[in-house]
Protein backbone atom coordinates (compact mmCIF):
# COMPACT_ATOMS: atom_id res chain seq x y z
CA UNK A 1 0.00 0.00 0.00
CA UNK A 2 1.25 3.47 -0.92
CA UNK A 3 1.66 5.82 2.05
CA UNK A 4 -0.71 8.83 2.10
CA UNK A 5 0.38 11.93 0.20
CA UNK A 6 1.45 14.53 2.75
CA UNK A 7 -0.60 17.69 3.09
CA UNK A 8 -3.68 16.37 1.29
CA UNK A 9 -6.70 15.48 3.38
CA UNK A 10 -9.81 13.71 2.12
CA UNK A 11 -13.28 12.87 3.25
CA UNK A 12 -16.37 11.23 1.87
CA UNK A 13 -19.61 13.09 1.21
CA UNK A 14 -22.96 11.44 0.56
CA UNK A 15 -24.70 13.60 -2.03
CA UNK A 16 -28.21 13.03 -3.36
CA UNK A 17 -26.54 12.13 -6.67
CA UNK A 18 -24.18 9.55 -5.21
CA UNK A 19 -21.09 9.34 -3.03
CA UNK A 20 -18.37 11.92 -3.50
CA UNK A 21 -14.77 12.32 -2.43
CA UNK A 22 -13.49 15.72 -1.34
CA UNK A 23 -9.81 16.67 -0.97
CA UNK A 24 -8.07 19.69 0.52
CA UNK A 25 -4.50 20.95 0.61
CA UNK A 26 -3.01 23.60 2.86
CA UNK A 27 -4.10 26.17 0.21
CA UNK A 28 -7.74 25.09 0.01
CA UNK A 29 -10.20 22.67 -1.50
CA UNK A 30 -8.43 20.87 -4.35
CA UNK A 31 -10.86 18.14 -5.33
CA UNK A 32 -14.56 17.29 -5.44
CA UNK A 33 -15.40 14.18 -7.44
CA UNK A 34 -18.33 11.84 -7.76
CA UNK A 35 -16.85 8.46 -6.88
CA UNK A 36 -15.69 6.75 -10.05
CA UNK A 37 -15.93 9.82 -12.28
CA UNK A 38 -13.49 10.32 -15.13
CA UNK A 39 -10.09 11.76 -14.21
CA UNK A 40 -10.54 11.15 -10.48
CA UNK A 41 -7.21 10.35 -8.83
CA UNK A 42 -6.92 7.50 -6.35
CA UNK A 43 -8.16 9.00 -3.07
CA UNK A 44 -6.46 6.28 -1.02
CA UNK A 45 -3.19 8.16 -1.44
CA UNK A 46 -4.50 10.94 0.82
CA UNK A 47 -5.00 11.03 4.57
CA UNK A 48 -8.60 10.47 5.65
CA UNK A 49 -9.42 13.54 7.76
CA UNK A 50 -13.12 14.47 7.93
CA UNK A 51 -12.29 17.02 10.66
CA UNK A 52 -10.28 19.17 8.23
CA UNK A 53 -11.93 22.63 8.42
CA UNK A 54 -12.04 23.21 4.65
CA UNK A 55 -13.56 19.77 4.09
CA UNK A 56 -16.14 20.37 6.82
CA UNK A 57 -17.07 23.73 5.26
CA UNK A 58 -17.30 22.14 1.81
CA UNK A 59 -19.63 19.41 3.09
CA UNK A 60 -21.86 22.00 4.77
CA UNK A 61 -21.99 24.18 1.66
CA UNK A 62 -22.69 21.20 -0.61
CA UNK A 63 -25.57 20.17 1.66
CA UNK A 64 -27.00 23.68 1.41
CA UNK A 65 -26.54 23.66 -2.37
CA UNK A 66 -28.35 20.33 -2.79
CA UNK A 67 -31.17 21.61 -0.55
CA UNK A 68 -31.49 24.65 -2.89
CA UNK A 69 -30.56 26.90 0.03
CA UNK A 70 -27.32 28.25 -1.45
CA UNK A 71 -26.37 29.32 -4.96
CA UNK A 72 -22.70 30.15 -4.33
CA UNK A 73 -19.74 28.58 -2.60
CA UNK A 74 -17.28 30.52 -0.48
CA UNK A 75 -14.33 28.23 -0.01
CA UNK A 76 -10.61 28.69 -0.50
CA UNK A 77 -9.65 26.78 -3.65
CA UNK A 78 -6.37 25.24 -4.74
CA UNK A 79 -6.22 24.77 -8.51
CA UNK A 80 -2.41 24.77 -8.63
CA UNK A 81 -2.20 21.39 -10.36
CA UNK A 82 -3.92 22.73 -13.46
CA UNK A 83 -2.07 24.26 -16.37
CA UNK A 84 -2.34 28.04 -16.79
CA UNK A 85 -4.91 27.49 -19.57
CA UNK A 86 -6.94 25.07 -17.44
CA UNK A 87 -6.84 27.52 -14.55
CA UNK A 88 -8.15 30.31 -16.80
CA UNK A 89 -11.02 28.09 -17.96
CA UNK A 90 -11.86 27.05 -14.39
CA UNK A 91 -11.82 30.68 -13.31
CA UNK A 92 -14.28 31.49 -16.10
CA UNK A 93 -16.51 28.61 -15.00
CA UNK A 94 -16.73 30.17 -11.54
CA UNK A 95 -18.16 33.31 -13.16
CA UNK A 96 -21.12 31.48 -14.74
CA UNK A 97 -24.10 32.38 -12.55
CA UNK A 98 -26.30 29.82 -10.83
CA UNK A 99 -29.06 28.71 -13.17
CA UNK A 100 -27.28 29.94 -16.32
CA UNK A 101 -25.42 27.97 -18.97
CA UNK A 102 -22.65 28.96 -21.36
CA UNK A 103 -21.23 27.19 -24.37
CA UNK A 104 -17.66 26.04 -24.87
CA UNK A 105 -17.45 28.53 -27.76
CA UNK A 106 -18.58 31.42 -25.54
CA UNK A 107 -15.90 30.56 -23.00
CA UNK A 108 -13.23 30.31 -25.71
CA UNK A 109 -14.26 33.73 -27.07
CA UNK A 110 -14.24 35.21 -23.57
CA UNK A 111 -10.67 33.93 -23.13
CA UNK A 112 -9.67 35.61 -26.39
CA UNK A 113 -9.14 32.27 -28.14
CA UNK A 114 -12.23 31.76 -30.30
CA UNK A 115 -10.78 28.70 -32.05
CA UNK A 116 -10.05 26.93 -28.74
CA UNK A 117 -13.48 25.47 -27.96
CA UNK A 118 -12.09 21.89 -28.02
CA UNK A 119 -9.29 22.89 -25.65
CA UNK A 120 -11.88 24.54 -23.42
CA UNK A 121 -13.85 21.28 -23.49
CA UNK A 122 -10.78 19.32 -22.45
CA UNK A 123 -10.09 21.74 -19.59
CA UNK A 124 -13.73 21.60 -18.47
CA UNK A 125 -13.51 17.80 -18.45
CA UNK A 126 -10.42 17.93 -16.21
CA UNK A 127 -12.03 20.28 -13.68
CA UNK A 128 -11.12 18.77 -10.29
CA UNK A 129 -13.80 20.69 -8.37
CA UNK A 130 -17.15 19.38 -9.58
CA UNK A 131 -20.14 21.54 -8.61
CA UNK A 132 -17.93 24.06 -6.74
CA UNK A 133 -16.41 25.10 -10.08
CA UNK A 134 -19.61 24.60 -12.07
CA UNK A 135 -18.55 22.72 -15.18
CA UNK A 136 -22.08 21.27 -15.35
CA UNK A 137 -23.21 24.71 -16.59
CA UNK A 138 -21.28 24.33 -19.87
CA UNK A 139 -23.25 23.14 -22.89
CA UNK A 140 -22.75 22.76 -26.61
CA UNK A 141 -23.14 25.79 -28.87
CA UNK A 142 -26.64 24.64 -29.84
CA UNK A 143 -27.59 24.18 -26.18
CA UNK A 144 -27.05 20.41 -26.30
CA UNK A 145 -26.11 18.74 -23.05
CA UNK A 146 -22.70 17.41 -23.94
CA UNK A 147 -20.62 15.13 -21.73
CA UNK A 148 -19.93 15.48 -18.04
CA UNK A 149 -17.12 13.66 -16.24
CA UNK A 150 -19.54 12.76 -13.42
CA UNK A 151 -22.10 11.34 -15.84
CA UNK A 152 -24.68 13.03 -18.04
CA UNK A 153 -27.55 12.05 -15.71
CA UNK A 154 -25.87 14.01 -12.92
CA UNK A 155 -25.36 17.03 -15.18
CA UNK A 156 -29.07 16.99 -15.97
CA UNK A 157 -29.96 16.69 -12.29
CA UNK A 158 -27.68 19.60 -11.35
CA UNK A 159 -29.11 21.83 -14.07
CA UNK A 160 -32.64 20.88 -13.01
CA UNK A 161 -31.79 21.72 -9.40
CA UNK A 162 -30.63 25.16 -10.59
CA UNK A 163 -33.74 25.48 -12.80
CA UNK A 164 -31.51 25.87 -15.86
CA UNK A 165 -33.46 23.10 -17.63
Amino acid sequence: MTPPTPNIARTAYKSPLGPMTLAASAQGLCGVWFDGQQHQPDPQQWEHNPAHPVLQAACTQLTDYFAAQAARFSLPLDVSLGTPFQQSVWERLRAIPYGVTQSYCEIARYLGQPAASRAVGAAVGRNPLSIIVPCHRVVGSNGALTGYAGGLERKIALLQLEKAL
